[in-house]
């Protein structure tokens, strides 16, 4: 068994989990009873309410950053960094993948460093980078494509490494080129496996976005510099609101990965 296995099997139970297109109610019962804690403990003034500030002010501020259009701007430029350093990683990610996946040579030449590599904390390399090429949207869009790059690799290797080597010798007693074994074999047989990898770069990207936004800071534009705006004020509404922007964003994308998972993959048979 490859060590990719528990990557790409957590990212397959992670679809099969959200398998039902409705929306269950049931998801709101934790959020709604801490909100519910949240207020008492305050009210009742238990906590520091300097530190745990009342829900009524984080909504208050939300509604404050709501009715600014440098929020919108924010969300549109963090947008714009992750799909485009995502699309660069995935990019990558599937091509060295599936190069590793089928040529023994490239394994033996290229795994090694590879496997090295995604040993190193991804936060790592940002001094590097912006010693490299500062800390405007360049080294942002490299550290995402970063992020995004592992996940995708190791899902698509393990994809091409699980087809059937029987199948792709069949394929070529029928006369099939290499690249058709490849482009009409591999590539769709191991889709599940990638789409997984894709799925889970989406979320390590984000994560990633918001990371470079925090620590990269230069123009002050983009959703996780409202964290960082909040911390220099030490303004607690401010953070807490951006902290839930954050995860209501990356929730949808989860959601909107899950369902083009699911629709990219049902013309594929039950069975490889």
């Amino acid at each position: 068994m490859s060590d990719t296995a528990p990557l790409v099997s957590a990212g397959i139970s992670s679809a099969t989990s959200d398998s039902k297109t409705a929306f269950d109610w049931r998801g709101l019962v934790l959020p709604i009873a801490f909100v519910i804690v949240w207020y008492a403990v305050t009210a009742l003034e238990l906590v520091n309410t300097k530190l745990i500030v009342p829900p009524a002010g984080v909504a208050a501020q939300g509604l404050k950053e709501l009715a600014n259009g440098s929020f919108y701007l924010g969300i549109g430029l963090s947008l714009w960094r992750d799909l485009s350093g995502f699309t660069l990683g995935a990019l990558a990610g599937i091509a060295v993948g599936a190069l590793i996946g089928v040529s023994h040579l490239a394994d033996k030449v290229i795994g090694p460093t590879f496997h090295t590599a995604r040993q190193i904390s991804l936060f790592a390399w940002l001094p590097l980078l912006s010693a490299l090429v500062g800390t405007g949207e360049l080294s942002k869009i490299i550290f995402i494509s970063f992020s995004a790059f592992y996940p995708v690799v190791l899902g698509t290797l393990e994809g091409v490494r699980g087809v059937s080597r029987a199948h792709a010798e069949v394929a070529r007693v029928y006369g099939f080129t290499p690249a058709q074994v490849f482009f009409r074999l591999i590539l769709p047989a191991a889709s599940p496996e990638i789409l997984a990898g894709l799925r889970l770069g989406l979320i390590y990207a984000w994560l990633a976005t918001i990371g470079a936004e925090y620590l990269l800071v230069n123009d002050g534009q983009g959703i996780g510099n409202i964290v960082f705006k909040g911390r220099m004020a030490f303004n607690v509404e401010l953070i807490l609101f951006g902290l839930l922007a954050i995860g209501l964003v990356g929730n949808v994308f989860n959601r909107i990965a899950a369902v083009a998972e699911r629709r990219l993959l049902r013309w594929r048979a039950p069975a490889r």
